[in-house]
């Protein structure tokens, strides 16, 4: 069995093997899982744990990396007795100690106070996912998602809110597994309208299986929000200021019996911050002999602000019938007011100087998102293990505008005004209808299948109003204005099998999911094909000893057109740097290869090694060109920038990314490395072939059992595109936190860039007929304070059990393990379970 009797054991210290120790928790009276349970691990003698780990949702640990010896193990979850299994040996001729089904009694007590101290490790490696567990990082406390995602292994955030995963930045965001609208008209500013606070993990999906979407060449980022699935009432509350950032949630969660209801609210608010820029420009007409060179300065003032609501309630059918209804309502949006000098003179190369003109530009824009999201699942478990039917039916609904104004007026020539006004409304609507279905057929292997349904429909409408030169009233423009509708039908099955070999030599998953898109639309003299995807996915896992295992995985990915890259309305905000969208666009498509390797060590340490190559066809980029002039819907503008969505021919990442995490004393090292070299080749032009790294440094010291500091400094260097660089930068924070009264309540300290105002972004973009460099100082300085409070007063009665759950808690103990004993201490548990602390 691995475990022996106290009397009669191996002698310890006589062998230095790590072994692992397993199990499976449940429930005394429903025998179903306990998820998220803590099992903590202590050497004999010492009162702190010195490893430990969460069960998973089917109620099994894995605990790998422990030296030989005599250990006590103690599993908790809030609501339930502690149980203790005081003599757990590992050593000997069994190295592992399977502790088997361990059932959980409930307690009949009530619990006043709620003080949650456990928490899930920052990092958990699983065979097709990265989990990242925010809970203890203090320098994201009081920020927002894409400071979470900062800290996330894989992931790497730019100086403007652009999220990249391995090198790419095609990437199907998810919220609690679900799709969302919010995440359709701005990526960034979704991300910034959830609070950190409210997050409770970050999965890292980079070769999802086939009962993922094949969407997203870059892979998957799902972010899983806080909630509670346990007895009684409790909630948090989360408030921050600072110089620069605002934003506050709160959390109610109650459960009585079967049912059970979620209430949050969220919001936060970016404040206003002035940001200078300038740029040089030359360019050359067609023929090579006129030069044009335009230098713009200018300031923008920026604000950003979002909230988020949701109510969701769950009813407990039966013990093995579960109905989960909710609704979310989230609005994000931003706003600009800003100028820009531009002095714009032209040669002829063979005489003097030809033209001289400046001007000023004033502009302003707006941009609003509202989404409301419904869902309502169903999840049925069976008799045998693992066997689980879901259904999820999920509709969301978005609308969203986008406005601007833009005037430009000479101040040394006699021309008169020119100007333009644009309002962008538009809607969407997600449907998907899924279905999933798990069947175990033996102990090493089961199959999962389903179907799923992504209906989407999207309208915009475009109204333009021009300034007339002779009248000086804005007028509506026809030319300029139009409407169109966009559809799109998605249909999925999926078959996929979980395995073990030869003696558990082999883990492994493989699917084939089956992808049929159909598309249409009134875009003029556009037809949208459909077609039919073949994704295959798979990922073998071997582990090496005890404390070490690799994995090798592959998956076919596909990157549809978003509704930014097709919308074909023309921003002329800034006349010299237009962008539009492109409906031509044919999706992207990839193959992604990685081989993983990860290590554990005894003192807590871990590293996690991954090395990737990607091969891209059809790669969608953003592709700039110049023109003299452009004619847009009847009006010229002069030295124009056109920016817009194309396919370039092919693109190649190959790299590797290294997280390590080191505990030193009172210390703990985290960092996070990625080097990669990008290979792009598009038909006519040069190929372009350049090597990028991003890496950071998280220090965190704890002073006291309820006071901690930390330091995170983030790197990311510039990146060779197709037509230049993008910029690199440097970005570094402070934290400090103090947890007062039994840990129900925080205080916060932070502090970004402090001894830099502004971070310096530079960037270049080159073509046949021009060059330009472009800076911008963003304010990144701030400094903050934030606040967290728990409450809660629980309650763990348990409705009588049927005849045939009758369980007099008699739970089979392994050899040379004695029964629990005792109650679990308040705060034993985690948010929801053991393991997940708030």
């Amino acid at each position: 069995m691995g475990v022996k009797a106290q009397n009669g054991g191996p002698r310890l210290g006589s062998f230095d093997a790590v072994g692992k120790i397993t199990g499976k928790v449940i429930d005394s009276v429903t025998k179903q899982p306990v998820d998220y349970a803590t099992v903590s691990v202590y050497k004999q003698g010492n009162p702190s744990p010195f490893n430990g780990i969460s069960t998973d949702p089917n109620g099994n640990f894995v605990i790998s990396g422990i030296p030989a010896g005599d250990y006590k193990v103690t599993i908790d979850f809030l609501g339930y007795k502690r149980k203790t299994l005081p003599h757990v040996i590992l050593g000997g001729a069994n190295k592992d100690a399977p502790l088997g089904t361990i059932l959980l009694a409930s307690s009949s007590t009530q619990m006043k106070e709620v003080n949650i101290v456990a928490s899930a490790p920052t990092i958990e490696n699983k065979i097709d996912k990265v989990v990242f567990n925010p809970q203890n990082d203090l320098t994201t406390q009081g920020g927002l998602a894409l400071d979470v995602l900062q800290k996330v292994p894989m992931v790497s955030v730019d100086i403007n809110g652009n999220v990249e995963l391995m090198g790419n930045t095609n990437i199907q965001f998810l919220i609690n597994g679900k799709p969302s609208t919010i995440f359709g008209a701005s990526i960034t500013d979704a991300l910034e309208a959830i609070p950190a606070s409210q997050i409770k993990s970050i999965e890292v999906i980079t070769n999802p299986g086939a009962k993922y979407d094949a969407s997203g060449t870059g892979g998957i980022i799902n972010i899983i929000l806080k909630d509670n699935n346990v007895q009684g009432v409790n909630g948090t509350v989360n408030l921050s200021a600072g110089t620069r950032l605002e934003n506050g949630s709160f959390n109610l969660n109650a459960k009585k019996g079967k049912i059970g209801v979620g209430v949050f609210f969220s919001g936060n608010e970016s404040l206003t911050s002035a940001t200078p820029s300038s740029t040089g420009r030359t360019s050359y007409s067609n023929t090579r002999d006129t030069v044009t060179n335009l230098n713009q300065n200018g300031l923008s003032n920026f604000a950003r602000s979002g909230y988020r609501s949701g109510l969701s309630l769950t009813y407990d059918i039966t013990p093995k019938d579960q109905l989960t209804a909710a609704v979310n309502y989230n609005h994000f949006g931003n706003n600009s007011n800003g100028y820009v000098n531009n002095d714009q003179t032209t040669y002829f190369t063979q005489s003097a100087l030809a033209v001289d003109t400046s001007s000023r530009t004033n502009n302003t824009s707006r941009f609003s998102d509202n989404t409301i999201d419904f869902s309502l699942a169903y999840k049925k478990t069976f008799s045998q293990k693992d066997q689980e039917l879901d259904i999820l039916i999920n509709e969301s609904l978005g609308s969203n505008t986008n406005d601007y104004t833009t005037q430009q007026d000479y101040t040394n020539v006699i021309y008169p005004s020119t100007g333009s006004i644009g309002t962008n409304p538009g809607a969407d609507k997600e449907t998907v209808i899924q279905v999933d279905y798990t069947q175990p057929i033996t102990k090493t292997f089961s199959f999962e299948t389903g179907a799923k349904a992504t209906i989407e429909n999207i309208n915009n409408t475009v109204n333009t109003q021009t300034l007339d030169t002779t009248t000086g009233v804005y007028a509506f423009n026809p030319l300029q204005s139009y409407s169109f509708q966009y559809n799109s039908r998605v249909y999925a099955y999926y078959l996929s099998a979980n395995f073990t070999l030869f003696d558990d030599f082999l883990d492994g998953k493989a699917g084939l999911r089956d992808e049929y898109t159909s598309l249409s639309s009134d875009f003029p003299n556009t037809i949208l094909p459909s077609y039919n995807t073949l994704a295959p996915s798979f990922v073998l896992s071997h582990k090496l000893d005890k404390t070490q295992s690799i994995k090798i995985s592959y998956s076919y990915r596909i990157q549809r057109p978003n509704y930014n890259s097709l919308n074909p309305f023309d921003n002329v905000a800034d006349p010299h740097n237009i962008s539009t969208g492109n409906p031509d666009l044919k999706p992207e498509f990839g193959h992604n290869f990685e081989l993983g390797y990860n290590k554990s060590f005894s003192d807590g340490a871990n590293i996690y090694f991954a090395g990737f190559y990607r091969y891209t066809t059809n790669d969608i980029q953003s592709f700039t060109t110049f023109a003299p002039e452009l004619t847009i819907d009847g009006t010229t503008y002069s030295d124009v920038f056109l920016s817009e969505q194309a396919n370039i021919g092919k693109q190649i990442d190959e790299g590797a990314n290294l997280f390590a995490s080191l505990p030193a004393g009172k210390f703990t090292f985290r960092t996070n490395m990625f080097f990669a070299n990008r290979e792009v080749e598009d038909p006519g032009l040069a190929t372009v072939n350049g090597f990028y790294y991003r890496m950071n440094l998280n220090t965190s010291y704890e002073f006291a059992k309820d006071l901690a500091a930390e330091f995170f400094i983030n790197y990311r260097s510039s990146q060779v595109t197709i037509q230049g660089t993008n910029p690199g930068f440097v970005f570094y924070n402070f934290a400090v936190r103090k947890q007062l009264w039994k840990r129900k309540a925080s205080i916060g300290l932070t502090a970004a860039n402090p001894f830099n105002q502004y971070v310096d972004v530079r960037t270049t973009t080159y073509g046949s007929n021009f060059n330009q460099s472009a800076l911008r100082e963003i304010p990144l300085r701030s400094f903050g304070i934030s606040l967290m409070y728990k409450f809660g007063k629980m309650e763990f009665k348990k409705e009588k059990p049927t005849e045939d759950q009758q369980d007099n808690d008699t739970t089979p103990v392994p050899v040379g393990t004695t029964p629990a004993t005792g109650t679990a201490p308040a705060g034993g548990g985690g948010t929801p379970g053991g393991g997940r602390g708030q």
